[in-house]
Parts: C-alpha cells; sequence; structure tokens
C-alpha cells in the first residue's frame, strides 16, 4: 500500500458536558487517533475498517459525533481530510442504531435523497438507486415505506442511503445493535461488501468483542468514562472474510486479547456493558 494522508485525526480531544444538576462530566479526555487514507499500487482507494470497542457510556458515539460535526470539542481538535470539522459535511455519512429512514419516503426515495440535494441528474439518480437496491437486497421493496420493513431492512436502507452520495468517510453508532443475531450475522457480511465497494473509511462503534474482530482491520478500545484510547489491536485477518473465520482458533485467541483489553480498560469489571459473541 502507498500513503496517502491523513483522513481522519483527532489532537488532544477532550469532551465535557453539564449535567441537569449543574455538575461537569467529563465524557472525553485527551483522545488522540489517525486514519489513514491508503491507495494500492494499482491506484485503488483502499478505504480502512476501524472499530472503536468499549463498554456503554464510555463516549464511543461522543466520538463519531464530533467527527461528524453534531458536536465539537471542549479541547483538542477533530480533522477530516486535514480540515478542522465545523459542520456536518457531504463527505461524511452516518448511520445510527436507531432507525432513521425519513417515515413519508419510500425506499427509492429514501437512498436518493442525498442524491437531490447535490443535484444529481435524474437519470444517474435512478442508476445509483438501483444499483443500491439490488446490491442491498431490497430489490421488490423499492416503493415500499420504513414502517412497513423490517428492522434489517430499514437498516439496509440506512447503509444504501449513506453510501448513495459516495461520503468519504462513514461512521456507524451500534448499527445492528437492535438486530437479532441471525440478522446481524447477515449485515455485517453485507456491510463489508458493500464497504469493498464503497472505498469510503468507516468507523464503526460497538460493544459486542465478536463484531469488532470480524470486522475490523484496526480497533481501539475505549476506556470507561472520561473514555480515551485505551488500546490499538491490529487485526491480521485478510479479505473477503466470512463466517467460517469465526470458528478459527486465531480469531478466537484475538477476541480474548481484545476482551482482556477492554476489562482492563473498564476497570476490570466483566459484566453489565461488554458482550462477547462466540
Amino acid at each position: 500500500m502507498a500513503n496517502k494522508g491523513v483522513k481522519i485525526s483527532l489532537k488532544g480531544v477532550g469532551r465535557t458536558f453539564q449535567s441537569a444538576d449543574g455538575r461537569q462530566v467529563e465524557a472525553l479526555r485527551d483522545v488522540n487517533l489517525d486514519v489513514v487514507d491508503e491507495i494500492s499500487y494499482d491506484g485503488r482507494d483502499v478505504g480502512e475498517f476501524r472499530v472503536l470497542l468499549g463498554p456503554s457510556g464510555c463516549g464511543k458515539s461522543t466520538i463519531l459525533r464530533l467527527i461528524a460535526g453534531l458536536d465539537f470539542p471542549t479541547t483538542g481538535e477533530v480533522l477530516v481530510n486535514g480540515k478542522r470539522v465545523e459542520a456536518p459535511g457531504p463527505d461524511r455519512g452516518m448511520v445510527f442504531q436507531k432507525y432513521t429512514s425519513f417515515a413519508w419516503l419510500t425506499v427509492s426515495q429514501n437512498i436518493e435523497y442525498g442524491l437531490k440535494l447535490k443535484g444529481v441528474a435524474d437519470g444517474e439518480r435512478r442508476d445509483i438507486v438501483s444499483h443500491l437496491v439490488q446490491a442491498t437486497g431490497l430489490a421488490g421493496f423499492e416503493h415500499a415505506y420504513p414502517h412497513t420493513l423490517s428492522g434489517g431492512m430499514q437498516q439496509r436502507v440506512a447503509i444504501a442511503r449513506s453510501l448513495a452520495v459516495r461520503p468519504s468517510v462513514l461512521l456507524m453508532d451500534e448499527p445492528f445493535g437492535a438486530l437479532d443475531a441471525q440478522t446481524r450475522s447477515g449485515m455485517q457480511d453485507l456491510l463489508m461488501k458493500m464497504w469493498n465497494e464503497s472505498a469510503s473509511t468507516i468507523l464503526f462503534v460497538t460493544h459486542d468483542v465478536a463484531e469488532a474482530v470480524y470486522l475490523a482491520d484496526h480497533l481501539y478500545v475505549v476506556s470507561a468514562r472520561p473514555g480515551t484510547i485505551a488500546d490499538e489491536i491490529q487485526v491480521p485477518f485478510g479479505r473477503p472474510r466470512d463466517e467460517s473465520l469465526k470458528e478459527q482458533p486465531q480469531f478466537r485467541e484475538l477476541e480474548n486479547l481484545a476482551l482482556a483489553s477492554l476489562r482492563r480498560a473498564a476497570g476490570g469489571h466483566q459484566g453489565g456493558h461488554v458482550r462477547v459473541s462466540v
């Protein structure tokens, strides 16, 4: 790989909130991370798939919101493609755990929404929507409204809508957390397939250790509040990946390594918010 530069950079980032009773709550402290954008030797843009792993309430979602421009640091700075983040922008897409499709728009209309805002011509919009409908398994549901779809199908719409505008960075905040195990597994594989096509850099939040190891090229372990980067783990598995990887001894070894790091970062707590999928 040839280094193209730093796509996402957090430098000394802290975030403090004021609680309802007036107390200062430190959510993040001195968060530093760089996500490098790379290109292959044949010139193809290769997006990184990075995962923030940590217990609920540790500030993972706050980090995503800062990168998205939906919130701002109390200290430090956040840069995307070398520019300080000062507002949301089309270079960053975000998928939340809660389904966020527009209820009054059909599947196709939801997917093309961002393309319309960008002024993409009708014919090109139709081509993009058609491709994403097929790629995400939504064929036959183009004219359906979100409330008629299952949770997994609604997340397919959200992912397709985010990828339609080809964002440089895709931020995903526990997007599969509300899904059953079988649907979740299928969505993980779908996401990896779509990511390989899009070349977007993905920053994905989860507190599921197996999910983190299965998806990531590189994962960050976030400590309990105030959240900071407690550990970084390089994931050595090549791509493409499939479910058989989860049965390999090397996968279990890395899962145990990540879990041990997560327990240290959480102060030794082994229950509650930390979930291991086996």
